[in-house]
């Protein structure tokens, strides 16, 4: 199930056409203003898509993945039914969303509003 407002990276099409559809939706994102960058991880915790140096790319992958199943493990012991859909983390320097999905999340760094 798609949450509201939040882009799917996944589609029915042919392997070309999703990939195309994965990078339309990245630059889509990308584009917002105060987006810093976007990294894509494997269910494993590895980059397969990153707009970030080589370093950010290893540090958020690796951090992040940790964190959203430490969160993810959190919901589900509170409630066995239920799962981790979004985490959102703001810091005084930035705000990360994370969209775990099955088979890959979805990482955006952005700079955070201003209030």
């Amino acid at each position: 199930p798609r949450v509201r407002g939040r882009p799917s990276l996944t589609t029915r099409a042919s392997p070309r056409n999703k990939m195309s559809e994965v990078e339309d939706t990245l630059k889509r994102i990308t584009s917002h203003k105060g987006v810093i960058g976007v990294v894509v991880i494997n269910k494993d915790g590895v980059a397969i898509k990153s707009t970030l140096d080589q370093v950010a790319t290893v540090q958020y992958s690796s951090l992040i993945s940790q964190l959203a199943a430490k969160a993810r493990s959190c919901v589900r012991d509170m409630d066995p039914q239920n799962d981790l859909t979004f985490l959102r983390i703001r810091s005084k320097k930035h705000e990360i969303m994370v969209a775990p999905e099955k088979d890959y999340m979805l990482i955006v760094i952005q700079e955070p509003p201003k209030e």
